[in-house]
């Protein structure tokens, strides 16, 4: 089970790193989008601060992962980008869904893996 968890953390690693690594450096060009895409696109442009934020955070848990270090925080603190990735795909962009889904699913096993460090923050008292 533990070489299962480096696997996969080391490849959400892998793809959250060439995310914000490529927004960044503009290495990928935007594909042209129509319709509901679009519309979504605009908005998150229109606030400036959000897709620099969302991939910095995504660079910082990147490198967690790959470092095998915090990766019970990152998996918390990445967890609402992988939620919206996967809703994205699922509602707007049906392309990129298997990658999405793929992501999403990592993102729980290493959240079940590390279930135990989580324990004192989900008890009532």
């Amino acid at each position: 089970m533990k070489i299962v968890s480096i696997v996969i953390r080391v490849l959400v690693g892998l793809l959250y790193a060439f995310a914000s690594i490529a927004f960044f450096l503009k290495l990928v060009e935007a594909p042209e989008v129509t319709g509901s895409v679009k519309v979504f696109n605009d908005g998150m442009a229109a606030s400036v601060y959000l897709m620099p934020t969302v991939k910095i955070i995504e660079l910082l848990c990147a490198v967690a992962f790959l470092s095998g270090r915090l990766v019970p925080l990152a998996t918390v603190v990445i967890f609402p980008i992988t939620l919206n990735i996967f809703l994205f795909h699922a509602f707007l962009e049906p392309s990129g869904l298997a990658i999405a889904a793929l992501l999403l699913i990592g993102n729980l096993f290493l959240a079940y893996y590390h279930r135990k460090k989580y324990q004192g923050l989900l008890t009532l008292k």
